[in-house]
């Protein structure tokens, strides 16, 4: 029995448009998924995600299939509307990212990130950030965010590179023992087999990721996407162009940021002084 073929949202978004438009002009030629992965030198897989819009449209495959439809430029125009939109979803979608992670790179420049919070840490994150909120809401946050954490423990474990700035070891976070307990686990986890964290110093003085944090989460399939945030608001890029400068960034802080070993040094030193 044939699998039943999933229903298209081209309404949602124009990555999604892209897809249904994938599908109808794919069945409209009488081509399965494999006789069109032949044609532009793709797999099945790769074309059935990108026609439900859970995968991202590589640069070349617009003209690819335009040339194979004889679309006159369509697949191109939406591709130049798609690289540009604001995803709908991406929230969600960053999740679904992470998960295929073969490789995170994160910057955080006041706080800890996600991946590495304590308990205790996120919760006071939490409580600040939203007063009004009920002790239940909270700790259903809490428990949301420590499940993204399980990724850290899969085998294989995707590698992560992490560059701190100063403020985020230094701001404290609830009580001293809520804090000392947090930079604990970043000094655990400064040198490990699977995860790098580097601190770059207030000395660096500014530059190009300043005002927000960043994600390079590098996918099973090799490409990048980008992750970045600000106080209220995230943004999935996934237009080559814009990830490679992201990339570029990040890169050239990890040149100024302490070594590893440096850093937890460096993160010891600030437990120390802090009142217990």
């Amino acid at each position: 029995m044939a699998a039943r073929k999933r229903e298209l949202t081209p309404e949602r978004s124009v990555r999604h448009l892209f897809g249904a438009e994938l599908r109808r002009h794919r069945e409209a030629a009488g081509m399965s998924l494999d006789q069109l992965a032949e044609v532009v030198n793709s797999s099945r897989s790769h074309l059935g995600r990108i026609e439900l819009a859970e995968y991202m449209i590589p640069p070349e495959l617009p003209a690819q299939l335009d040339a194979a439809f004889g679309t006159d430029g369509i697949f191109v125009k939406l591709y130049a509307l798609a690289r540009r939109e604001v995803h709908p979803d991406k929230y969600r979608r960053r999740m679904e990212l992470e998960t295929r992670a073969q490789a995170i790179a994160c910057y955080a420049g006041q706080l800890v990130p996600g991946l590495l919070q304590t308990e205790d840490y996120a919760r006071e994150l939490f409580r600040v950030s939203n007063p009004e909120a009920t002790a239940e809401e909270i700790e259903e946050k809490v428990a949301a965010r420590m499940s993204r954490q399980a990724l850290l423990r899969a085998n294989p474990a995707p590698h992560l590179s992490v560059v701190l700035d100063e403020a985020s070891v230094r701001r404290p976070i609830g009580e001293p023992v809520v804090m000392r307990a947090q930079l604990a686990r970043l000094a655990e986890l400064a040198d490990t087999p699977t995860s790098v964290i580097q601190l770059l110093p207030f000395e660096h003085g500014g530059h190009a990721l300043m005002g927000g944090t960043l994600n390079l989460l590098t996918l099973d399939d090799g490409t990048t996407v980008a992750y970045e945030e600000s106080i209220a608001t995230g943004e999935l890029l996934e237009d080559r162009e814009r990830v490679v400068r992201r990339m570029r960034s990040y890169d050239l802080l990890r040149a100024y940021a302490l070594s590893p070993t440096q850093t937890a040094a460096f993160i010891r030193s600030v437990m120390e002084a802090l009142t217990p």
